[in-house]
């Protein structure tokens, strides 16, 4: 589990693609502190596995699914990451629960400057939109953000300063594509309400043979 709390930005340093998968390479200093073999890190919100390190960096494979949920596929020797270790159980909880699974992507619309912060609008598919609600959390490349406002098409962010400078929301534009994970509580509230409406008709099926047979 993640928090959205993002600790560096790294450097993509390779991208090796194998068939429809690829294996990335990517430069970073503060996440290899303690970093082991198949430890989880979050690369710009998407959870991947450590498959090999050395001083410089470390290596993880990308699979054909996570590749077309995700913006990763874009990325090339060069490109810069938002970077997160999963949260250790005496850490603090300073964003909110981001699973590392990424729901699908979005597309930055417009940026508007706002005193010291700039607004971020964003467009996405329906079926995403539909979890997202103003004043609740949503991660956008791993950075865990208050929505700011909710149309029928669009939602907003505020970015202040401070997140600008530590993660790469300062080298997007209008046109980008970012990964979105929405807060899954939602998700979760949703699929329970639909297994009891479920299992409620199913009941209802039941009883109503019962009856219609003279039981």
């Amino acid at each position: 589990m993640f928090t959205g709390m993002i600790e560096e930005i790294g450097t993509i340093g390779a991208v090796n693609k194998i068939a429809a998968a690829a294996v990335l390479s990517i430069q970073c200093q503060k996440i290899l502190e303690d970093i082991r073999l198949g430890d989880s890190i979050a690369v710009n919100g998407v959870c991947l596995t450590v498959t090999s390190f050395d001083e410089a960096g470390f290596t993880a494979d990308v699979m054909h699914e996570t590749l077309n949920r995700s913006s990763l596929g874009c990325l090339k020797p060069g490109s810069h990451v938002n970077l997160e270790r999963a949260m250790a159980a005496c850490g603090r909880f300073g964003g909110h629960i981001v699973s590392g699974h990424i729901d699908g992507t979005g597309k930055i619309t417009s940026l508007k400057r706002d005193a010291n912060a700039i607004w971020y609008t964003i467009t996405c598919e329906k079926q995403l939109l539909r979890y997202i609600i103003e004043k609740g959390s949503i991660a956008i490349d791993g950075i865990s953000l208050t929505v700011a406002k909710v149309t029928r098409e669009t939602f907003s962010v505020s970015i202040i300063p401070h997140t600008l400078t530590e993660t790469i929301l300062s080298e997007k534009k209008a046109g980008d594509t970012i990964n979105l994970e929405n807060d899954c509580i939602g998700k979760y509230v949703e699929r329970f309400v639909q297994f009891g409406k479920n299992a409620q008709e199913e009941s209802k099926i039941t009883e109503n043979f019962l009856i219609e047979n003279g039981f």
